[in-house]
This record gives structure tokens, C-alpha cells and sequence, in this order.
């Protein structure tokens, strides 16, 4: 039994959740137990901070790392202890680390860059286990986005046989994954489609207080303003091609105030911000479609924390008739739990000497084996 420890640590700040995975010779990996290690609100509030500060002291990311690091092992450790395994059965420890800011087309014309916190030296000396990290910037060195990573793994656990599927991840952000069926030669295409569930969650947050909109009722309770709704969707990264990925750097509140007039209501612009998501989500599916030549999927897999909210999920049905909505379950794998297992398997990929990166999906000029390995 070879045994993997997936972390991931999205762009809603909210946690770390940490899945301990088997996966056998052939890669399928198998869910056998998890943590989820919320993230304490000084640390939740620092990080913000970071994602969108225009300046930033050393020491502040030093500190910010350090207890980013500390929670992580906290993570693995409880999940170790309620599993009742070693950390010596455990092959490695997949990090992703924090995302602080993602810029694959650069700056200004500087380079393309990508910054995750993570400290994997800090973390195998905290938990007695080898650490497979830095997964991003390979890709990117390769000419990729280093973004999305999830398609590799989404293949490996739900492509099938004869139908179209479509994964769809609503994290902070949203990616999907069209997969086609596996005696179809078409490439797997994956992409970012915009914000999920940041923008909701900082509107939430501002004007009621607390993480996130609950089931999305909130936004169930307002009107769609269709005058705002256009005004948002203007922003070009909808309108460009894949490969493209994306995050706080273009999609935040202060982007999101420069389309207000004043005169909405909080309620109908948290209700406009879900429709944002399922239209771009449906724009995206569109155009993934149009490059693959693809039939409408029959089944359309939503996973992440957006999984659970049934507002967005009702506004996905009525923007995709033609596609059922089934959950990640129904192929042995709960919705909360992709990415970290993803983590794992591209740590598995690592050690193996495989490919995590798939260049359809990330732009990159090949195959690529990703990730910097920590003994511990």
C-alpha cells in the first residue's frame, strides 16, 4: 500500500485541507481518510492582506509562511493521528502552498511569474515526511500558465468509456475540465473561467458578516441587475482564448465597485455576482466545446466549496438543459476533496518520474515532471 498526503490551500483562505491517499501501480488513487484545518482569522486576514498588497516586507511574508507551514503540519499531523498511520508509511507529502499572487503573462512586461508561501524544508522537519512541492513553476518555465493542474488527475479519476464530462472546480475561482470520452483522440482542454466564489464571499463578508453565503441564500433572496451583469462581463479575460488563468489579481472587490452605480442593492449584486459565475462558467464550457468540436457533456461534475451551494448549482442547471449535474460522489470521491488529492497524486506522479502537467491545458511547450522533492 503506497500511501500520499495531498495539501491545498485555496483562494477562499478559509482552511487547509489535507487527504490521505493510496494510489496504486497503475495511478488510481483511492480516498481513505481527511482534515480540514481551518485557518485562524489573524493568519486568514494577513494572507488576504498579501494577495493584494502592492508592497510587501520581507518579514511579513517570512512570518505569514512560517505559520502557513505550521498549520499545514497541524493539518497532517491530526490526520495522521486520527487514521492511525505513521508518517513513516507515508510515501510523501504533496504541498501546494498559498497562492499569493499568480501572474503567468507577467507584468508590465516583466516575466511571467507564479508565488505560492510554503516552506516544504520547514514542513518535512515538522512531520518526519518527505516533501513534493514547488509544483507551478516548471510548467510555467515551460511557457505554460502553470494553471489549471487539476485536469491530469480530474482524467484519472472520471474520464469514461464511451460519454462527454465536464469537471468543474468551484474553489475562490473557477476551472473546468472537458474530458472526452476515452476512445475519442481530442485533447483534454481545461482553463479558468473566472471568480466562483471570491467575489461572493468578500461581498457576504462586507455586508453581513461571516466567510461565505450559506447554500447561497443571500444571493437566492436578490434580483439579477442585467445592467451590471453585462458591465462585468465586458472584462476581456472572458472573451480570451485558453490557455488562461486567473485569480485575485484581476478579480476583487475594488474591480468589482468600479461596475457599481451606487444605487444597487447589496442583496441584487450578491445575486449578480452568482449569475457571473454560472454565465462565465457557461461562456467557458462554450468555447471549450467549440475548440474540441465536442457534443453538449452529458454529465457536468461540480466539486470545490461551490459544490454545496444550491443556488449556483440551480442557475448551472437552467444555463446547461442538455447537461445533468452529477456529483462527485458518484464516482467514489467526495466534492471537497479533488484538489487535495490531486496534490497527492502529482506527488506520486513526481517520485515516479511521470508528467503532472498536461500542455493542452496549460499552453506549456510539453510534458513536464513537476514539483522539487524535500527528504525529511
Amino acid at each position: 500500500m503506497t500511501l500520499f498526503v495531498g495539501l491545498m490551500s485555496g483562494t477562499s483562505l478559509d482552511g487547509i485541507d489535507a487527504a490521505l491517499v493510496e494510489i496504486d501501480a497503475m495511478g488510481q488513487p483511492q480516498l481513505h481518510a481527511t482534515q480540514s484545518e481551518p485557518t485562524p482569522e489573524a493568519l486568514r486576514d494577513q494572507l488576504l492582506r498579501l494577495c493584494q498588497a502592492q508592497q510587501v516586507a520581507f518579514a511579513e511574508l517570512a512570518a505569514a509562511e512560517d505559520a502557513f507551514t505550521r498549520l499545514q503540519a497541524k493539518a497532517v499531523r491530526t490526520l495522521l493521528q486520527k487514521s492511525a498511520t505513521s508518517a513513516q508509511q507515508i510515501r510523501a507529502i504533496g504541498s501546494h502552498g498559498q497562492t499569493i499572487e499568480h501572474a503567468p503573462w507577467g507584468h508590465a512586461g516583466g516575466p511571467a511569474y507564479t508565488l505560492q508561501l510554503d516552506n516544504p524544508s520547514l514542513l518535512a522537519e515538522l512531520t518526519g515526511c518527505s516533501v513534493v512541492a514547488d509544483f507551478r513553476r516548471r510548467d510555467l518555465a515551460a511557457g505554460g500558465q502553470a494553471a489549471p493542474l487539476a485536469p491530469a488527475f480530474h482524467e484519472a479519476l472520471f474520464r469514461q468509456a464511451k460519454q462527454w464530462q465536464v469537471v468543474l472546480n468551484l474553489g475562490g475561482f473557477a476551472n473546468l475540465t472537458l474530458l472526452p470520452p476515452r476512445d475519442d483522440e481530442t485533447e483534454i482542454i481545461g482553463f479558468d473561467t473566472g471568480p466562483a466564489n471570491a467575489l461572493l464571499d468578500a461581498w457576504h463578508a462586507r455586508h453581513r458578516g461571516g466567510r461565505f453565503d450559506a447554500d447561497g441564500a443571500w444571493a437566492a433572496s436578490g434580483q439579477v441587475d442585467d445592467a451590471l451583469l453585462k458591465r462585468l462581463l465586458a472584462e476581456p479575460f472572458f472573451h480570451r482564448p485558453p490557455p488562461r488563468s486567473t485569480g485575485r489579481e484581476v478579480f476583487h472587490l475594488d474591480w468589482l465597485e468600479g461596475h457599481l452605480t451606487g444605487k444597487e442593492s447589496p442583496a441584487d449584486v450578491q445575486a449578480t455576482l452568482a449569475e457571473l459565475t454560472a454565465t462565465s462558467v457557461t461562456l467557458g464550457i462554450d468555447m471549450a466545446r467549440e475548440l474540441a468540436g465536442a457534443p453538449p457533456a452529458e454529465a457536468l461534475v461540480p466539486c470545490g466549496g461551490g459544490a454545496h451551494n444550491s443556488d449556483l448549482l440551480g442557475r448551472l442547471a437552467q444555463h446547461l438543459p442538455e447537461t445533468a449535474l452529477m456529483p462527485s460522489s458518484d464516482w467514489g470521491w467526495p466534492a471537497d476533496w479533488l484538489e487535495a488529492g490531486a496534490f497527492a497524486w502529482l506527488a506520486w506522479r513526481r517520485l515516479e518520474g511521470l508528467p503532472g502537467n498536461l500542455p493542452s491545458v496549460t499552453g506549456a511547450a510539453g510534458p513536464r515532471i513537476l514539483g522539487g522533492v524535500y527528504a525529511p
